[in-house]
């Protein structure tokens, strides 16, 4: 048995949690949309032709922001072909992913699907293939009240109301290579503030993320961030960073420590967007929106070149276990412990692509393993975030050194007094007691303590079986006279809830 202890008090405060911390991504990619959330003829498809069965997993979920229409979709994408009739809207060839885009899903009817999913729209715009005039005429559909030739076609589709946007990515990925219109940074910098600028003209209100490097491995990461937000620092509110986790290749503990990388990532973007701001003197910092992050077997993609023409195909439908729901969970307390700075995230992607809901055309629709850690950290991480700084044993990584094995955070919601404590042992084989020391919180009671663990840490979840890996009591669970002790299985996602005595039972 080996052992971790922290300290829970309120006063040791890290930031206030965004909810837009818990987003997803949907895109148009494989069987995202299509067979996805949008189905026609399911027997639990709605009026317009989205699944009912998808929507409840969803709302399950609990994703506070969704982005759309991508991804590298985005930048060959012309939002036109998906507003209007849809018998009239054109069939296209999406370059991105070789695949025959029908249209039928558009931005009235994603804002739509966002309405009935409590969710709120985050929207691309295309500054791949396209530019400012674009970006400003989507804009004003959506958001406009009426009176002008946008703004009436949208009211003319139904919408009467604007749909009232508020974040908007100003591209996506312009450095990679298999980007549709891949740019340089200066190239990219001088649009996003050409673009951002016309944008703020049409609703000030609005919020922009900057295009940052694809990926911290990008040979251009950093030094593009520095370039880009050199021209549009001024004009952004957000730089974006991706970061996906890829088990091929590594260890079993190799890939429970990902969390590291991302937050070795986050912390490279921050330092970069705050000397851009020292060097222009500005009192402004950014946020970053971690819009794309999820576990992907990437290794096993052969990539969008060896496709052939297809649409809405089966593509990099992804498979998770119970490790890789430890280290979701892992990147979800990161995404927390950077609460100060990361104001927005995004799973990648919602459904079907390297997703936490699977569904079968015409069939069922089902949660994966990594669902149940977004669905509970969405649901009970509000509040402020503590800094716990636990004191725990390392083991050692290829890829990043010395790691604990303990990776924990705990919020605290001070409207209702309720302390969350979200952890994952990484050790591959031993239990982890951890020993809190919770006196700042001695009025409060133990409201539930779960854990998700198996046997065989390569379990997985189907349509057929949806139990057998799943959040469930832990036992070992105490608080007495403000001490809190817990025993984490090895490979675990865990989840401690305490809330002021007096309140009321759920």
């Amino acid at each position: 048995m080996t052992y971790a202890t922290l300290t829970l008090d309120p006063s040791f405060r890290i930031g206030v949690v965004d909810r837009r911390l818990f987003g997803s991504f949907v895109e148009h990619m494989g069987r995202c949309v299509y067979t996805g959330i949008h189905e026609p003829d399911h027997p639990t498809a709605d009026d317009l032709g989205f699944r009912g069965d998808v929507l409840d997993l969803v709302r399950e979920l609990g994703p506070t922001v969704v982005r759309y229409p991508g991804g590298n979709f985005v930048s060959g994408y012309r939002w036109e072909d998906g507003i209007g009739p849809r018998e009239d809207r054109p069939r296209r060839l999406d370059l991105a992913w070789r695949s025959w885009e029908s249209n039928q899903v558009g931005v009235d009817e994603f804002v739509a699907w966002c309405r009935a999913a409590g969710t709120e729209p985050m929207m691309a715009v295309n500054l791949g293939t396209r530019g400012v005039r674009e970006a400003v005429e989507l804009l004003e559909y959506c958001n406009h009240p009426g009176g002008t030739t946008w703004s009436d076609l949208r009211r003319a589709h139904g919408a009467e109301r604007p749909h009232d946007i508020r974040v908007w990515c100003l591209g996506n990925e312009l450095d990679g290579p298999w980007q549709i219109g891949q740019k340089t940074a200066w190239e990219y910098g001088r649009l996003a503030a050409e673009t951002g600028h016309a944008m703020r003209r049409v609703d000030p209100r609005i919020e922009l993320v900057a295009c940052g490097s694809s990926h911290s491995s990008m040979p251009t990461f950093a030094s593009w961030e520095a370039t880009v937000l050199a021209e549009c620092y001024d004009v952004v509110d957000h730089v974006s960073l991706h970061s996906y986790q890829d088990p091929l290749g590594r260890t079993l503990g190799d890939h429970l420590a990902s969390g590291v990388g991302l937050d070795r990532a986050i912390d490279a973007v921050v330092a970069t967007a705050d000397h851009v701001g020292a060097r222009l003197r500005s009192r402004k910092r950014l946020g970053v929106s971690v819009d794309e992050w999820n576990v992907w077997y990437q290794s096993r993609f052969p990539g969008e070149s060896s496709l052939e023409w297809a649409e809405a195909r089966p593509l990099i439908e992804d498979t998770y276990d119970v490790a890789d729901a430890a280290v979701v969970g892992s990147m979800l307390i990161t995404l927390l412990r950077h609460a100060d700075r990361v104001r927005l995230a995004c799973q990648a992607q919602l459904v079907n692509v390297i997703a936490p809901i699977r569904t079968e055309a015409g069939g069922p629709a089902w949660r994966q393993t990594i669902f149940h850690p977004f669905a509970q950290a969405a649901r009970h991480a509000r509040g402020e975030v503590l800094r716990v700084e636990p004191q725990v044993g390392c083991y050692d990584t290829a890829e990043h050194g010395e790691v604990p094995l303990l990776d924990a955070t705990a919020t605290h919601d001070i409207e209702t007094g309720a302390l969350t404590v979200l952890a994952v042992n990484r050790s591959t084989d031993e239990p982890l007691t951890v020993r809190a020391d919770a006196r700042a919180f001695a009025g409060h009671r133990l409201v539930a303590a779960t854990t998700l663990a198996a046997d065989d840490v390569r379990s997985t979840l189907t349509a057929a079986d949806q139990h057998s890996v799943a959040p469930a009591p832990n036992a070992t669970a105490r608080f007495e006279d403000g001490r809190l002790t817990v025993v984490l299985p090895p490979v675990s996602w865990n989840v401690v809830r305490l809330e002021p005595a007096g309140a009321p039972q759920p």
